[in-house]
């Protein structure tokens, strides 16, 4: 997955000893949405993305040609099953004629080479700047990323990297990804080499230092002229280039990987882990809710593994993946393509950023959670469903004036970190062993609250860019009803025997929490001095009793949110 994989790597050996690959045949259904697209139905967008660095030096055994030859197997693997795909380089890599020579050879129509935004020594000294990494290569956000650098010092970078790719291939590469990159350097790629996709990476917490938290969940963005992890809200302040969220998270199960330290695990599509990517049973539960739940506009996903992992590692979940995407593809369930096609595509369909959503209806086989990821450029939200209740366990709010720190400034430590206007985290404000925090459906049972109880909830598109989800309640006590667009949320509770309901708010810690006032129709929030708030159109807050809580009622059995963040 990322760079700094020090941490992560004896656990990634360890786990690809435990590879179970076999591939499941089973038939992956498709059903047939409403698109918010020019097409006529919700593309399965798959690009398989593998990136590639000349050295490791994290490990002598890792040698410049175990990479090389990593990158030979994946284009072979590649070829065998008719799969094209994009391989970004790194700067030290795109320099090694080997890399060169076999990148060439690939068919135009079929495979892109674009640029890694990871910055080794050769591309900093060309460019006229003093190293100050470790080693030629170093995964510190202050030496090895744009963001360790002026904006100045960016676009020499970027003058210097852009011409000798020309040289080599004979244009300017259309796609550049890297884990992040600052809004600086992606607005002068655009701006002057045109460039038309980016990619940065999955939301985590601190993963290998870098933490994205809180941003448009998977799919691709739009990102803002002054913070390239933030979704713009208007075509003018927006830069014109679609962000790919990489590496597949699992939708369930990543968000609280990790919960209550610093630092969260991995369970994504990334071949080398037997837990997710590596996994025949995993893998093939990830794409079958990938094809068949609601998504609205596009559902997408990034397959391939960078070269750093090697091919011993990742060579079965490989193995496991490419033959599936290959007959998914051929039974017309996903499309298959270059992330500039996806950019492209993505430029043709949206002027501004639209809703998406990742919809988990079926878990794993022996587990009972089900899950809906919401996005629009106004906010993201997640519904999970667990124990037969229903916690919303994240919204966070999206502003365009929002800055980066990065975008202007130099990262003064080894460690990056992005975030968007949390107004609830069920993440950072959880316990590892205790309260896990979140929005919940309540009711009262002689004067105590207890959670609502319900069945399976069935998910729909009535119209473009609309969600609906209807909840059944146990024991006959009418259904939850709820309509999601790309700027509210509006829960009603509708049938016979409706309880007296309410949604309740509890967080576990009260330090970080963003609330600094409630009234009857408005809630407002500060984070790292940006204000911000959410709005009941019908329902009211009630005051907490304390910091760390908050209650939402209904009017006429009807809560309406607007999560627009109008002022």
């Amino acid at each position: 997955m990322l760079s700094a994989f020090n941490a992560r790597k004896p656990l990634a050996i360890l786990l690809i000893s435990c590879l179970n690959i076999a591939l499941v045949c089973a038939f992956i259904g498709c059903k047939t949405n409403s698109g918010s697209t020019t097409e006529k139905s919700e593309p399965k967008i798959v690009n398989i993305v593998n990136f590639i660095r000349l050295l490791e030096p994290r490990d002598p055994k890792i040698t410049e040609d175990v990479l090389y030859q990593t990158v030979v197997k994946q284009v072979a693997m590649m070829k065998e099953y008719k799969l094209g795909g994009t391989f970004l380089l790194q700067y030290d890599a795109l320099m090694d004629p080997r890399y060169q020579k076999l990148l060439k050879s690939l068919p135009a129509e079929t495979y892109e080479i674009g640029g890694w935004w990871e910055l080794p020594q050769p591309l900093v000294e060309k460019a006229g700047l003093k190293w100050r990494g470790r080693f030629p290569w170093d995964w510190h956000a202050d030496v090895g990323f744009s963001t360790g650098y002026t904006p100045a010092e960016r676009e020499k970078i970027a003058d210097v990297y852009m011409a000798d790719f020309k040289a080599i291939f004979g244009y300017y590469p259309k796609s550049v990804g890297s884990w992040f990159i600052d809004t600086h350097t992606l607005n002068y790629l655009y701006d002057k080499y045109k460039i038309v996709a980016s990619s940065n990476c999955k939301d985590q917490y601190g993963t290998d230092g870098y933490t994205l938290w809180g941003g448009y969940w998977n799919q691709a963005y739009y990102p803002s002229r002054m913070n390239s992890y933030m979704p713009a809200q208007n075509e003018e302040k927006q830069l014109p280039v679609p962000i790919f969220r990489m590496l597949g998270s699992d939708p369930i199960r990543q968000y609280d990987t990790g919960l209550g330290s610093s630092r969260q695990g991995v369970i994504t599509l990334e071949p080398v882990y037997a837990k997710g990517g590596g996994d025949s049973t995993w893998v093939n539960w990830f794409f079958q809710e990938f094809i068949n739940g609601e998504s609205l506009a596009f559902n997408y996903a990034q397959a391939g593994q960078e070269n750093s992992f090697t091919w011993d590692a990742m060579a079965k979940g490989f193995a496991l993946q490419m033959p599936l995407i290959a007959r998914l593809r051929d039974e017309g369930k996903i499309r298959v393509e270059t992330l500039e096609a996806s950019g492209n595509w993505f430029k043709k369909n949206f002027k501004t950023t639209p809703a998406t959503a990742f919809t988990v209806e079926h878990d794993l086989p022996g587990e009972n959670q089900k899950t809906v990821w919401f996005n629009s450029r106004f906010y993201r939200l997640n519904l999970l469903w667990e124990n037969n209740s229903l916690r919303i366990r994240d919204i966070h709010l999206f502003d365009e004036n929002f800055p980066s720190i990065y975008t202007t400034q130099k990262a003064t430590s080894n460690e990056c970190s992005f975030f968007t206007l949390p107004v609830v985290d069920g993440y950072l404000w959880s316990e590892k062993q205790g309260l896990l925090a979140g929005l919940r459906f309540k009711t009262l049972v002689d004067g105590k609250e207890e959670l609502l109880k319900g069945g399976d909830p069935v998910v729909t598109s009535p119209a473009t860019g609309k969600l609906h989800i209807s909840w059944p309640l146990a024991d006959g006590k009418g259904k939850v009803e709820m309509d999601i667009d790309e700027k509210t949320v509006k829960i009603s509770v509708k049938g016979d025997q409706v309880p007296k309901w309410f949604l309740g708010f509890d967080a576990a810690k009260t330090e970080s929490l963003p609330f600094k006032a409630i009234s009857q129709n408005r809630m407002d929030c500060e984070f790292e001095g940006m204000k911000y708030s959410v709005k009941t159109t019908t329902g009211t807050f009630s005051t907490p009793t304390d910091k760390n809580r908050f209650v939402i009622s209904p009017a006429d059995n009807v809560i309406e949110l607007d999560l627009s963040n109008s002022k």
